[in-house]
């Protein structure tokens, strides 16, 4: 039996069943910035099936508008007649559950290849702290095992620690250190979830585990001249999501990315008063904003890679974005980039950049190279 396949993009018929505030965003992220017509999409089918492709077999046609998406729809009565284990190997974290399997399809997810090599120079012997392995939450999406190696070999104590991050400990010696990581992750390959009518909670509504991020932290100062900015600014707008996503877009516009102003003890306000950063700037002032209107914010950093979008002009490096608890859930929100995204892979929460350090050395270092990749394979 042959196998050919269509990966399609987003395309209206996909559209109809969408949300109208989906609708009005739908296919924006394909470099054709538009969703495709049904009949640019059938003319694929109809290729694939017309004895004109008899000699095509194990081929994947992406009639996706150019976007770099890598997962594509089956028919279930194709997927049946080949064994829908054959098509999913290796998804068992999907389910009929899974918000990615609708309707009469499968949705056969992307891959991404995540790591990073980190190279230290110790004067003397140090302890460390580290948070460098995807977070526990991302577990069941990874599909090659994350080689996480020390160079040389140290033993490395891990734990979780109070936010649910996975951590490790060791100590150092003197001279270079390397660390490292590779893996392959699975994702669904679609951008941030956007749920426009996520209402917010009054204070004394939220659960117990929600109020500390309500808080002022080491970068956030909820009770400095913030807190009457937010109200000024903020206090009129809808509450809930339109809430978060209008301090998204204040603070988007109001700080300047630029990777030569970056410092490590840039507060929130500081970035405010300076408009200048990079993201954890981005996302400290979003946060802090946030908690002065009452919405719990909390710190999330990881990978994101340039998938959907035109590659960044400047080297791969680790992201930093946040979440909101509106509704009765935590929701992904991204000020510096300001739009969804595709493809995060989360490897800590927490306060802020404080919680959330990839290392921390307890005594004198010098960072000798820095590398990061996040790749579709």
């Amino acid at each position: 039996m042959r196998l050919r396949l269509d990966r399609s993009g987003r395309h209206y018929k996909s559209a109809e069943a969408q949300p109208q505030e989906k609708v009005v965003v739908f296919g924006e992220h394909t470099p054709m910035k538009r969703p495709g017509q049904p009949a640019e999409i059938a003319s694929v089918y109809v290729a694939l099936a017309s004895d004109e492709s008899s000699y095509v077999t194990g081929q994947v046609y992406g009639a996706s508008g150019g976007g770099g998406n890598p997962w594509f729809l089956l028919p279930w009565s194709l997927g049946s007649s080949i064994g829908r284990r054959t098509i999913s190997a290796g998804l068992t974290h999907c389910d009929a559950s899974c918000r990615h399997l609708r309707d009469d399809f499968l949705c056969v997810i992307m891959r991404i290849q995540v790591g990073y090599e980190i190279a230290f120079n110790f004067s003397w012997a140090v302890p460390m702290l580290l948070m460098l392995r995807v977070h526990p939450s991302r577990e069941p999406t990874v599909r090659q095992p994350e080689k996480f190696t020390v160079n040389p070999n140290l033993p490395v104590h891990e734990f979780i620690d109070v936010f649910g991050n996975r951590c490790g400990r060791t100590h150092a010696p003197s001279g270079r250190i390397v660390f490292s990581s590779d893996a392959i992750v699975e994702d669904d390959g679609q951008p941030d979830p956007q749920v426009l009518n996520a209402p917010q909670h009054d204070v004394q509504d939220l659960p117990d585990e929600a109020l500390q991020f309500l808080l002022g932290s080491r970068y956030c100062e909820v009770d400095s001249e913030l807190n009457e900015f937010a109200w000024n600014h903020f206090g009129t707008t809808p509450a809930g999501w339109p809430r978060v996503q209008a301090i998204c877009d204040f603070v988007h516009n109001h700080i300047r990315f630029d990777y030569l102003k970056a410092r490590v003890d840039r507060t929130a306000r500081d970035a405010f008063r300076e408009g200048v950063g990079v993201c954890r700037d981005f996302t400290h002032l979003a946060i802090t904003l946030c908690r002065c209107m009452n919405i719990p914010a909390r710190y999330a950093t990881g990978y994101l890679g340039d998938i959907g979008v035109p590659p960044a002009p400047y080297p791969m490096d680790f992201s930093a974005w946040f979440e909101a608890y509106l509704g009765g859930k935590w929701h992904v929100f991204d000020a510096r980039h300001n739009v969804p995204r595709i493809g995060r892979v989360l490897m800590a929460r927490g306060r802020d950049a404080a919680d959330v350090a990839l290392t921390t050395t307890f005594g004198h270092n010098h960072l000798e190279s820095f590398k990061v990749w996040t790749d579709e394979v």
